[in-house]
């Protein structure tokens, strides 16, 4: 079958977006842009298709999902092709990757390990896995992502340092820290330069997310969550004053604060 048919046949599945991607990173016949491109230039794209999943599940856009999902899943093709014209790995190579990581990783299923174990058995067994496969790290918070999302990480570093002890036991110790972690900000603010001032903030974040950890809330999915509602009821407020005739430019905080309290409580009445 040659590259024309496996493209323009629907029912070739992985092979034609495979297929589709070499025609498009050819040389001589591929498009300028895709050729141009490599692997740190591709790896944000890959990032923002990531969220854009997550955002479609929070949605529950569940006619979006294929194409957010397929938006994705072009990205790894992408990558796999890239280093398959260097000589690297191919997209073959990343099935089996994962493919042996899953059965290696899920004894329970494909091995004659019991199934009989709770949920949070099994997490602990899949940590102590990946912490065999990472081997004897230099530190205990050796393999977390440096570019991961500020507060994804966060939450990472504290439930690495929590598995040898580091961590308060109650979460009212957390609280206080937050207290104190305020208190810094204030002085900060009052008396040191701007450096300080982020500092501490960064200090009351990092609290924060471990607040979340201990209450077990994401803090990443809570933020985006908030997001969500900021956006919603600021759009409330825009409509509102619309129908008045003014913008929000044209308005005062007072108006906007007295519209917002009544989107507020018309959404709880609603609940």
């Amino acid at each position: 079958m040659n590259s024309d048919e496996i493209i323009y046949d629907r029912s070739n599945g992985i092979e034609r977006l495979l297929e589709i991607m070499r025609r498009l990173r050819d040389p001589e016949t591929g498009c300028p842009w895709d050729i141009e491109q490599d692997f740190k230039s591709i790896a944000p794209y890959t990032i923002e298709e990531a969220y854009e999943v997550a955002d479609a599940i929070e949605r529950e856009a569940w006619g979006e999902l294929p194409g957010e999902l397929g938006d994705l899943l072009l990205n790894t093709i992408y990558h796999a092709q890239m280093a398959e014209e260097v000589g690297k790995f191919d997209f073959n190579t990343v099935v089996q990757a994962i493919s042996d990581k899953m059965i290696a990783r899920h004894p329970h299923v494909f091995g004659d390990e019991s199934r009989e174990k709770t949920a949070e058995e099994q997490v602990a067994d899949w940590e102590a896995l990946k912490a065999k496969e990472r081997g004897t790290p230099a530190s205990v918070l050796d393999g977390i992502a440096g570019n991961l999302p500020a507060l994804t990480r966060a939450l990472k570093l504290q439930n690495r340092a929590a598995r040898v002890g580091f961590d308060w036991p109650e979460t009212v110790q957390v609280l206080d820290k937050i207290k104190e972690e305020s208190a810094e900000l204030v002085e900060a603010q009052a008396e040191k330069t701007p450096e300080d001032v982020e500092e501490e903030f960064g200090d009351l974040l990092f609290v924060m997310a471990n607040l979340g950890r201990h209450l077990g809330v994401q803090p990443e999915d809570a933020l985006r969550k908030a997001n969500a509602k900021f956006t919603r009821r600021f759009n409330a407020v825009e409509a509102a004053l619309k129908a008045k005739g003014q913008a929000p430019q044209d308005s005062t905080l007072e108006e906007m604060d007295a519209l917002w309290d009544e989107v507020k409580a018309a959404e709880k009445d609603s609940k």
